[in-house]
């Protein structure tokens, strides 16, 4: 047992196109042993057949009762041949008496050991059973034995023959050496074909695998360069396990390619928008610490503009953080256990709490019918503050923004200057800013969690020009207008 084991860990051990050539020789060994073996005992079978035919016909040749009663008299136990000279042939003749004594005729090639088998025909001669056997002779030399039993003869009332069996055999010398030839023929051929096999095993394990041996390498050499440029070649038409693999492997590195110069381009674009409050704070710092070190009082009116220019943008900081944070957190797309059925007029209701706190001399008008959708509701009342957020943002003093929820599709109408045609495709992008907003707060990202928030949650958002000037913002959501009967 523990030497099939070691047995099954080395070809484990063994390189898979080692060991897929391992399997294929020892398959076709298999089956050419089977087949081989098949063949020799259908060969031996029908030479056989011929010995036996062979052997019944030459019992059949009728043997007078005279012949018969002068060989039971004399009884030899070898042939004497005619006038002192042997007279030979091919077959062997010869009578078997029932305590297993026997009677070899003149023209015999040799006598046959006489065996149980042949005992046991005489026993039951009234069957009239013949039986085939092989046997041997006086020389050792192989034979194959047909007795047959012959009952009772007699002349008048005299029994010449009782219990007596006639016994013919044929050498099988000649058939033997065909067997052992085939043998060898087909232990040649055999090991050729198992060679042949492992061979072509081996070749065809190379070529099937050689698509894997590229991804192999592939592999590698994103490990050691992190170089996530390299494709595997895969051809357009092919529907194998290999290039379905190798299409998987080539989207992946694609995939992750652009999570990385996504990545890249974030840390860069957040680099950039951290500089300019940083260096800001640390302008307003330094003169505020001047101050204190050289004894030079900075006038109250200044101190006071330099102080809420501080505040100012360590709120700025912290709502680019916030934002980077919450970015960050839609990214990693962890978050199946914070999804539920909201209630998204109520979500709507409360970020235009917040919304009209920040736009006081603004007008907001809200007609909102119930749905339900199946969202994160921190992340869903953010997205929606944003929105909120940008149309209080760039609307006039005195405007009025219009919210309208209807069959899941939520609209923000505001009256303000509007988004020039060619920047509604960079709306959502991370850190844009139209070129008349830059003075503004913002850090860039709002449109950009609220396009994942809401793709997140199975809908889609636009920004289109309104009719009279203004913006129309509309986030439609797949949903319900009745809750469902459980909640998941």
């Amino acid at each position: 047992m523990n030497g099939v084991t070691k047995v099954v860990r080395r070809v484990r051990s063994l390189p898979i196109r080692s060991r897929l050539a391992l399997l294929v020789a020892a398959a076709v060994a298999f089956a050419v042993a089977a087949v081989s073996v098949a063949c020799w005992f259908i060969v031996q079978g029908k030479l056989y057949d011929e010995l036996n035919e062979d052997l019944t016909a030459k019992s059949r040749k009728p043997q007078s009762i005279t012949q018969i009663q002068t060989l039971l008299s004399a009884c030899p136990e070898t042939p004497r041949g005619v006038d002192g000279f042997p007279h030979r042939n091919d077959y062997y003749f010869q009578l078997v008496r029932a305590d297993g004594t026997p009677c070899v005729f003149d023209d015999s090639a040799g006598t046959v050991k006489v065996t149980d088998s042949d005992i046991d025909v005489i026993e039951n001669a009234s069957s009239d059973d013949a039986r085939f056997r092989n046997g041997t002779d006086s020389d050792g030399n192989p034979v194959r034995v047909l007795t047959v039993p012959i009952g009772e003869l007699s002349i008048g009332n005299q029994i010449v023959a009782e219990d007596t069996a006639l016994l013919i055999a044929f050498p099988l010398n000649s058939t033997e050496s065909t067997l052992n030839e085939l043998a060898l023929l087909l232990l040649a051929v055999s090991g050729i074909g198992v060679v042949g096999a492992g061979v072509a095993g081996l070749w065809v394990a190379r070529a099937g695998l050689r698509p894997v041996d590229q991804l192999t390498d592939a592999v590698e050499h994103v490990a050691r360069t992190e170089d996530l440029t390299i494709r595997i070649p895969v051809e357009d038409d092919s529907e194998d396990e290999i290039a379905r693999l190798s299409r998987s492997f080539n989207s992946m590195t694609a995939s992750l390619a652009s999570s990385r110069d996504l990545q890249q381009q974030l840390i860069a674009d957040a680099g950039h928008e951290l500089r300019t409050p940083l260096t800001s704070l640390r302008t307003n710092i330094e003169l505020l610490s001047r101050s204190e070190e050289t004894g030079r009082a900075i006038p109250p009116e200044d101190r006071k503009a330099l102080l809420s220019s501080v505040k100012a943008q360590m709120s700025e900081l912290a709502s680019l953080i916030g934002d980077l944070q919450e970015l960050s957190r839609s990214d990693s797309g962890q978050q199946g256990d914070r999804v539920q059925i909201l209630d998204l007029q109520e979500t709507v209701e409360s970020a235009l709490r917040r919304a009209r706190l920040r736009g006081p001399e603004l007008t907001i008008t809200a007609d909102l019918q119930p749905w339900y959708v199946r969202a994160e509701p921190t992340a869903l009342e953010r997205a929606i503050v944003n929105v909120l957020d940008n149309a209080v943002k760039f609307s006039p003093d005195g405007a009025t923004i219009d919210v309208t929820l209807k069959a899941g599709e939520l609209t923000v109408r505001d009256h303000g200057p509007g988004i020039p045609t060619e920047e509604l495709p960079h709306v959502f992008d991370r850190f844009w800013r139209s070129p008349s907003a830059r003075a503004l707060p913002g850090s860039g990202l709002g449109l950009s969690i609220v396009a994942r928030t809401v793709q997140q949650a199975g809908g889609e958002v636009v920004l289109t020009p309104a009719e009279g000037g203004g913006t129309v913002a509309t986030i439609r959501l797949p949903g319900a207008p009745t809750p469902p009967p459980e909640l998941p």
